[in-house]
C-alpha cells in the first residue's frame, strides 16, 4: 500500500503554540498574549509565555524531526516577533531566529513550509481596529515583503494565512478566541473581506519578490460532508451540502475558498447576507483571486449527511457511543477521502493535508514511555482513506501530521495534547510517543506498513 514516490510526509506546528519567549529579544505583543491575561478566557490562566520553549530549543526539536524522518515541516512566523508594532521597524533578532531555524531544517534535509499568519496578530495593529481597518491588507502585504526578502532564498513553499474561518469566526463573532470580539455581523463580514484581500496581496508580494520559485497555497479548515451511503443521490447531497452556506457561522467550506480559488463569493451566501455585505469592487475580487499551486486542508473530522425533504440535506445526529477524541470531536476517518475528493472536483488543484491528528489522553507511563495506541489507530484509519483518494486519481501530494509536539491549544491551554512528542511543561523534557516511532516507520516504508 505504498504512496506515490514523491509523496511528502511531514508535520506541523504554529509559532504562538510552541515558541514561548513571549517577552524576549524585542518581540511585540500579539492579541493572544493579551487574551491569555483576560480572566476566564484560557484554561487555568495558561499563557504562551514559555509554551514548549522552542525559541531556545529549536535545534533539539529539529534533530528530533530529522530522527523521525520528516520530509517537510510546516511552521508559522510570529508577525509581532519580526515587526513588533505590526508595521515599521523590523526586529532583527526576531528575523534571525527564523534564519537559524530555516538553516537548521535544511541542514537536516527537512523542507520548510512557511505559514505567514497563524493567529498571533500584532496587538498594536489590533488597537488600530485590526482586520476592520481598510489598511489591514496593506499591513499584511508589508509584513509579507519583509519575510519574503529575508527567507525566500531558502523557502519555496508558502501559505499566507492559517484557517481564516477560525480567526474570523472564533475571534470576531463568538469571542471564544483572541481578540475575543463579538461583533455585529456586517463588521464580521468586513473583517473577513479584509483578510481575503490580505491573502491576495500577500500572494502578489510572494510572486513578485521570491528568490526561489514560489509554491503557494492555502491552509483552510476542511469540513468534509460524508454521505451516509455511496449511492448517487447521497453523494450528490453531500457534495452540495459541503459547499453550502447554511448560517452566519463562517465554519463552512466556501466563504473563504470560493473567493480565493474561484474569484467570487458563494452565491447562496451573498443572497443570505446581501443587506449586510461591505461594499467591494471587481478589483477587490481580482486581488483576492490570485493563481495558487495547491489547496492545503486542515481536516480533523467530518459530518455525515443525508437527504432531507425540508432542506435538501441534513447532518446525521451523533449516535450513542460515537468515538471521540479528547477535544470531543468525532472520529470520522472517511473525512480524509471525501474532503480531498470534493475539494479537488470543485477547485481543480492538487491537495495537501496541512493538518490532521488527534488530541489524546497522553502521559509518561511507569516504563518511561508514552503509549498512545489511540492516536496510531486514528492516523492509520484516516491515512487509509486518504490513500483511497490517491488510488482514485485525486492528486493528493502530502500529509502534515498535527502536531510535531504537544503545545498550547488556544483556549484549552495545555489541557489537550495533539503531539507526537510529549512535552513535560515543567521541565521541557521531550519524550517521543509511540506514535512518533510508528510515524518514523511509516515514512521509511512510504506508507507500506499501514
Amino acid at each position: 500500500m505504498t504512496f506515490p514516490k514523491d509523496f511528502i510526509w511531514a508535520a506541523a506546528s504554529a509559532s504562538f503554540q510552541i515558541e514561548g519567549a513571549a517577552n524576549e529579544d524585542g518581540k511585540g505583543l500579539s492579541v493572544w498574549d493579551s487574551f491569555c491575561r483576560e480572566p476566564g478566557k484560557v484554561y487555568c490562566g495558561n499563557t504562551g509565555d514559555i509554551a514548549c520553549d522552542h525559541y531556545q530549543r529549536f535545534e533539539e526539536d529539529c534533530r528530533i524531526m530529522k530522527d523521525i524522518g520528516l520530509k517537510a515541516y510546516r511552521l508559522s512566523i510570529s508577525w509581532p516577533r519580526v515587526i513588533p508594532n505590526g508595521t515599521g521597524k523590523i526586529n532583527e533578532k526576531g528575523v534571525e531566529f527564523y534564519d537559524r531555524l530555516i538553516d537548521k531544517l535544511l541542514e537536516y534535509g527537512i523542507e520548510p513550509w512557511v505559514t505567514l499568519f497563524h493567529w498571533d496578530y500584532p496587538q498594536s495593529l489590533f488597537e488600530k481596529d485590526g482586520w476592520l481597518n481598510p489598511q489591514s491588507s496593506d499591513w499584511f502585504a508589508e509584513y509579507t515583503k519583509v519575510i519574503v526578502d529575508r527567507l525566500s532564498n531558502r523557502v519555496s513553499h508558502w501559505m499566507p494565512q492559517n484557517e481564516p474561518q477560525c480567526f474570523i469566526d472564533f475571534g470576531h463573532r463568538t469571542g471564544y478566541h483572541a481578540p475575543g470580539l463579538k461583533l455585529e455581523f456586517p463588521q464580521i463580514l468586513t473583517a473577513a473581506h479584509n483578510s481575503l484581500l490580505a491573502h491576495g496581496k500577500s500572494v502578489q508580494i510572494i510572486r513578485a519578490n521570491a528568490k526561489l520559485k514560489p509554491v503557494i497555497g492555502t491552509a483552510l479548515v476542511g469540513l468534509p460532508a460524508i454521505p451516509t451511503s455511496e449511492n448517487f443521490i447521497n453523494v450528490e447531497v453531500a457534495r452540495r451540502g459541503m459547499f453550502a452556506v447554511f448560517d452566519r457561522s463562517f465554519m463552512n467550506n466556501s466563504w473563504f475558498a470560493d473567493p480565493v480559488l474561484l474569484g467570487k463569493y458563494p452565491a447562496d451566501g451573498l443572497k443570505k447576507f446581501e443587506n449586510e455585505m461591505p461594499k467591494f469592487s471587481d478589483e477587490d475580487m481580482k486581488t483576492i483571486f490570485q493563481p495558487l499551486d495547491f489547496i492545503g486542508l486542515n481536516i480533523y473530522r467530518g459530518w455525515k449527511v443525508r437527504p432531507s425533504l425540508k432542506t435538501g440535506a441534513e447532518i446525521v445526529p451523533e449516535t450513542e457511543g460515537t468515538p471521540l477524541t479528547t477535544m470531543d470531536w468525532e472520529v470520522t476517518p472517511e473525512a480524509l477521502y471525501w474532503g480531498p475528493k470534493f475539494y479537488y472536483e470543485r477547485y481543480k488543484l492538487p491537495i495537501f493535508i496541512t493538518e490532521n491528528g488527534m488530541a489524546n489522553c497522553d502521559w509518561v507511563h511507569a516504563d518511561g514511555k508514552v503509549h498512545d495506541p489511540q492516536r496510531i489507530d486514528f492516523l492509520t484509519k484516516y491515512l487509509k482513506h486518504y490513500k483511497r483518494a490517491i488510488d482514485e486519481g485525486i492528486p493528493c501530494k502530502g500529509y502534515f501530521q498535527w502536531s510535531i509536539m504537544d503545545n498550547f491549544e488556544w483556549a484549552y491551554g495545555y489541557s489537550r495534547r495533539f503531539g507526537m512528542i510529549h512535552i513535560d511543561y515543567q521541565t521541557q523534557k521531550r519524550t517521543l510517543k509511540d506514535s512518533a516511532y510508528w510515524y518514523k516507520d511509516l515514512i521509511a516504508s512510504n506508507g507500506a506498513n499501514l
